[in-house]
């Protein structure tokens, strides 16, 4: 399982996700910063930086 904070990119927000697949957590995240940050374009250095964040889930206790 896989996750990302995207307040670790975007400091004050609180969106996060988590998937099985880093792909499905990269898409989900990339959809968010077009809905609520208004990236119209995804630049390369974007998609480095969200997948540089993206972390093993800690499991839920």
């Amino acid at each position: 399982m896989k996750e990302f904070h995207c307040g670790s990119l975007v400091p004050g927000c609180e969106w996060h996700t988590r998937a099985e697949e880093e792909a499905e957590v990269m898409r989900r995240a990339i959809e968010h910063m077009r809905e609520t940050h208004g990236e119209t374009i995804i630049r390369e250095t974007m998609v480095e930086a969200i997948r540089s964040r993206i972390e093993k889930a800690r499991d839920a206790a």
